[in-house]
């Protein structure tokens, strides 16, 4: 055999070799989350712990009936569908990885069946729910007041958490009411603002000074680049975190005794809201930042079972 045989069999031997260098990958890939980084590495792990028991060193040992033994393993293991299929989606992940880097040739993980997942419909409130919450916090405090223009946004623009906490001053623009957005995979959109998140903005731009002086901090002006443009900020004057997104509407609703609000709850009224209103799915797509069409449509299903809701509570014969 000559070298370049050798050299093309030795680059297919190898599954930890080629778990790791996926796993390098994924780590130098910047749009990916520390929490899915570290869930392609437990998930691989234990798959690699598997195919050891059974005698699997190399890739070229993997092939389709290799798998589905692993996707019953699980199974009868009881791990939740929705862990088989995210596990699934790991192992072909690295394995189309591995393909395009003329570690194997073909990748024996794109055919396999995961299993079907039963997505529950988000959770959404009332319109008249949605404006309860955002009225709660107090017009007469500065955090009270950031904490309006929060619910605001949150609820009249439809951005994820991790969307507004990232906002700068920059994003901004009352005169024209809307505000720029970086979403997923780093793409922006122009979001509109409703008047009453440009009105609580507006109000929350003349105390957003004042955040952390109270606590002794480093004024706003002084502090890092990051946080000096932040649009929102925390009592310490630095930049609001989803963490605290999510205490702040905990606080409110608690003190309430209302039930437990998720924040991403808003984002879901946001959508059904414009649907229920005549807004059509390609706009609301555009405007969630929704890269398939098919992800949006799950709000279709909502506004659905909200018009049956009324119409059984409605008509004397339903």
């Amino acid at each position: 055999m000559d070298r370049v045989a050798q050299s093309g069999k030795s680059r297919r031997k190898g599954l930890e070799r080629a778990v790791e260098g996926f796993l390098q990958a994924v780590r130098a890939e910047r749009d990916l989350s520390t929490n899915t980084q570290a869930a392609y590495g437990t998930d691989l792990d234990q798959f690699v712990a598997w195919a050891r028991r059974q005698e699997i060193a190399d890739l070229d040992q993997i092939d389709r009936r290799a798998l589905r033994r692993y996707v019953a393993h699980m199974s009868e293991r009881g791990l939740a569908r929705r862990s088989i299929a995210r596990k699934t989606s790991a192992l072909r992940s690295m394995l189309r990885w591995s393909q395009l880097h003329g570690l194997v040739e073909t990748n024996p993980a794109e055919e396999l069946v995961a299993p079907k997942l039963d997505k529950p419909l988000p959770r959404v409130l009332k319109a008249s729910e949605a404006a309860w919450l955002c009225e709660l916090p107090p017009d007469d405090d500065p955090l009270g007041i950031r904490d309006r223009a929060v619910l605001e946004v949150l609820y009249g623009s439809g951005l994820r958490v991790s969307e507004l906490c990232g906002l700068d001053l920059d994003d901004m623009d009352l005169a024209e009411s809307h505000i720029t957005v970086m979403g997923k995979g780093r793409k922006e959109r122009r979001v509109p603002l409703s008047d009453p998140a440009a009105r609580a903005l507006g109000s929350y731009l003349g105390v957003r000074a004042s955040l952390g002086e109270r606590a002794g901090e480093t004024p706003v002006e002084s502090r890092g680049m990051s946080d000096r443009h932040a649009l929102f900020l925390n009592v310490r004057g630095n930049r609001l975190g989803p963490r605290s997104v999510r205490r702040i509407l905990d606080r409110y609703v608690d003190a309430e005794g209302a039930r437990h609000v998720n924040p991403h709850a808003l984002r879901h009224s946001f959508a059904t809201h414009l649907l229920d209103n005549g807004a059509d799915l390609r706009t609301v797509q555009e405007l969630l930042g929704h890269e398939s069409l098919a992800t949006t449509q799950i709000y279709t299903h909502v506004s659905t079972e909200r018009l049956r809701t009324v119409y059984e509570q409605s008509h004397p014969r339903a």
